[in-house]
């Protein structure tokens, strides 16, 4: 495998990203790989955990002879732009102007480029294809067949549930109502037409993208996608509900592959579900099932 920067415009900006190629001679099928969300950059690497996620997958795909590209947000890593001031649909057309560039790479084959998103990748992956995005499938990691206010609040509730130590012990104890906090913040930032908002005067909250999240439902765009969908969820999520492999099934018209991995969590590792389990599972490679499904998917395109 043989990796290179590239550099590619979006909305007027400079987005930078990472070209995976396989050894011997294109062109290649190839996938582009739109990470979730949250300031993380072209690996899904955060500064305060590092989940490689995009990196493991990228070299893995290359050994199975697919090129990829992986590209940081705006803002994040070496990508121009304000992350706090970027919507969703600034996700979209970023990704959107990240396909074009690799469609037009000479080492890939352009007939043969899909598209695989994670968490809110996968939601800008299923927005793509229900939009006419010249791709040959779309796999969704960890998506959704809902709305993002839904996904909010199935995944707060979720969070809860498996609190644990002192965090879970408070939550129990002075009977705290998360979810009424987080229905009166969406409530306020829906009222709000502000790009950034600041929330209990110190976090700055990036309620564009918040908004344009809240209000999107794949659950409208699924039925529109014409190409092969693959989609694969972990028995172990808490940030998405993996009885949405079963709605996209139903709302899917075109050929579709689901999967839910038992014990597999949000960040495609396997382990006990629940956020305090994230750091040890990230020090894990990434899980080899999930990794064989997708490729057998690609090889089968």
């Amino acid at each position: 495998m043989t990796e290179q920067d590239m550099r590619f415009q979006g909305d007027g900006l400079t987005l930078s990203g990472t070209l995976s190629l396989p050894a011997g001679d294109g062109p290649f099928p190839a996938a582009l790989l739109v990470v979730g969300s949250g300031e993380v950059d072209r690996n899904e690497n955060h500064a305060r955990m590092a989940m490689n996620v995009y990196n493991e997958l990228a070299a893995r795909l290359a050994e199975a002879g697919f090129a990829s590209l992986r590209f940081d947000k705006r803002g994040i890593g070496a990508s121009e732009g304000s992350f706090p001031e970027t919507g969703f649909f600034d996700n979209v057309a970023d990704a959107t102007a990240a396909l074009t560039a690799l469609c037009d790479r000479q080492e890939v084959d352009d007939r043969r480029v899909v598209v695989i998103g994670h968490s809110e990748g996968a939601l800008i992956a299923t927005r793509m294809a229900a939009t006419g995005a010249p791709v040959a499938g779309v796999g969704l990691l960890a998506g959704t067949a809902q709305s993002g206010g839904s996904v909010l609040e199935w995944q707060g509730r979720e969070v809860v549930k498996h609190l644990k130590g002192f965090q879970g012990w408070l939550v129990r104890t002075l009977r705290i109502d998360p979810a009424k906090t987080q229905r009166k913040l969406f409530r306020k930032i829906q009222a709000s037409d502000k790009a950034v908002m600041r929330v209990q005067l110190v976090v700055k909250l990036n309620a564009k993208w918040m908004r344009e999240f809240i209000s999107y439902d794949t659950a409208d765009d699924l039925p529109k996608i014409t190409v092969p969908v693959l989609a694969i969820t972990g028995g172990h999520d808490i940030q998405v509900d993996p009885h949405d492999i079963e709605r996209m099934r139903e709302l899917v018209t075109a050929p579709f592959e689901g999967h839910i991995i038992p014990e597999l969590s949000h960040i495609l590792r396997r382990g006990a579900p629940g956020t305090s389990d994230y750091k040890r599972q990230a020090a894990e490679t990434l899980d080899g099932e999930l990794i064989s499904i997708v490729e057998g998917w690609m090889r089968r395109l």
